[in-house]
């Protein structure tokens, strides 16, 4: 999750949609005061090699400490986050406060969910034996990637978005950006979070009638936002 006061745009990260690589790519154009939260450290070393910022300004001040907060620190060094990976919309808006969230255009990616779900099960499970598609739909995993999609950058059920971007529309989506935050030359996205996925085969031909269907009910709001069809 990005916030940029120097460009004055906030970006909500959902899931599976290449997300890690853009926030990478959008952080190179960050200034010292903008919010950028931590990746995983793989990612951050990817991040950092491109000599992009890290993560910065998204830790909470030690006056917001309370008592389980201070021994997390005294014990486990950990601090307090303010602002986290995947924050959902709702969340950032309270922090932030209304004029800067009115003032800002705010933006996410969102994915043809029947790939967006093949993406996070081919990812989860690198290896053979793999489960059946229908079990895995079951799973708790399916539920996370739910609540980091619509439910991520919605507010009272409705998307809050200025706006919701394709990752089938990458590249259009990637240059419209560019022009309207000004910035110098292409948004060059790196290669972080690889694909596990060796069955390239189109999720048509993937996914049997009842699991297309299950996916659908799971992830009908965000069909009927985006317009998109099985």
């Amino acid at each position: 999750m990005i916030v940029s006061h120097k460009h004055k745009f906030i970006f909500i990260k959902t899931a599976k949609t290449a997300g890690t690589s853009f926030e990478i790519a959008l952080s190179k154009y960050c200034g010292p005061d903008d919010i950028i939260t931590p990746i995983s450290p793989a990612d951050e070393k990817i991040r950092g090699e491109l000599g992009c910022r890290g993560p910065q300004n998204h830790l909470a001040p030690r006056s917001d400490y309370g008592l389980m907060d201070r021994l997390n620190l005294l014990f486990r060094k950990r601090e307090k986050r303010l602002y986290y990976n995947h924050m959902p919309a709702f969340m950032v808006k309270e922090l932030i406060g209304d004029d800067i969230w009115s003032s800002y255009y705010k933006f996410c990616f969102e994915r043809n969910p029947w790939d967006k779900v093949l993406s996070l099960y081919y990812w989860k499970n690198k290896t053979e034996p793999r489960p059946p598609v229908s079990e895995y739909l079951e799973s708790a995993d399916i539920g996370i990637l739910k609540k980091r999609g619509i439910r991520c950058y919605a507010i009272d059920g409705k998307a809050a978005m200025d706006r919701v971007c394709k990752f089938e529309n990458l590249k259009d989506e990637l240059k419209l950006l560019q022009e309207r935050f000004e910035l110098p030359g292409p948004i060059e996205m790196p290669f972080a979070k690889g694909s596990y996925r060796k069955d390239k085969r189109h999720y048509r031909d993937v996914l049997t009638a009842a699991e297309a269907e299950r996916i659908g009910e799971i992830f009908k709001d965000e069909i009927e936002l985006m317009g998109y069809e099985f």
